[in-house]
């Protein structure tokens, strides 16, 4: 099994890829494949609602790692997405690969998602708040911790400091193990996935 990880954060060696790193060290160690994504620091384009995702179930725009990461999601059996807080909320550009990833996305239901955020102080529930979102508008099980899956510190040397974050990680990871060797399980023993109904659309025009 593996879980892919984004680490939202433009610095690549700082605090969110601390914490993305304590949790991939405790999935591993409970024999889950991991894999860090980093977006970067270049400009990642919005999206522009044109549709054609709904078609080739790829975002029209080639120059950023949205389609790999659709790639990678086809294989992956959950995700784990960490931002740092700019201004109480994730950071802008992994706002805009999230909102085309997810539209486009059609192998993200019954994975288990989780986010995890970074910050000097604070800001950390309202981006945590943001991202979940994301996962539970694609049917995806949500995975905790012993606290909200957060690290504090303005570098990843001070991340080093926060025993009780580095914590949190390492449960959240030994969670999602779980879940996801739980799910395992119940595949094998022939339990069906929730049958799906046809999407109803409500648009409040009258």
């Amino acid at each position: 099994m593996k879980v892919l990880m984004i680490n939202g954060s433009p610095h690549k060696e700082g605090c969110t890829n601390r914490a993305l790193t304590e949790v991939a060290g405790a999935l591993n160690q409970e024999g889950i494949e991991t894999e860090v994504i980093h977006i970067g620091n270049k400009a990642i384009h919005g999206c522009i609602a044109c549709g054609k995702c709904a078609e080739t179930g790829r975002c029209v725009f080639q120059d950023d790692p949205v389609n790999e990461i659709l790639d990678k999601m086809e294989e992956a059996d959950g995700l784990i997405v960490g931002s740092p807080v700019y201004y109480a909320s994730a950071n802008g550009s992994l706002f805009a690969l999230l909102d085309r990833l997810f539209f486009a996305g059609r192998d993200f239901a019954f994975k288990p998602g989780a986010a995890v955020a970074s910050a000097r102080r604070a800001g950390t529930t309202a981006t945590l708040d943001a991202l979940n979102k994301y996962f539970t508008i694609a049917q995806m099980p949500v995975v905790s911790s012993n606290y909200w899956n957060m690290v504090h510190g303005r570098d990843a040397a001070d991340v080093e400091q926060d025993l009780e974050g580095l914590q949190i990680m390492r449960v959240l990871g030994k969670n999602m193990a779980w879940l996801l060797k739980c799910l395992e399980a119940g595949k094998n023993a022939g339990i069906s996935l929730p049958a799906q109904e046809e999407k109803a659309w409500t648009n409040f025009v009258r």
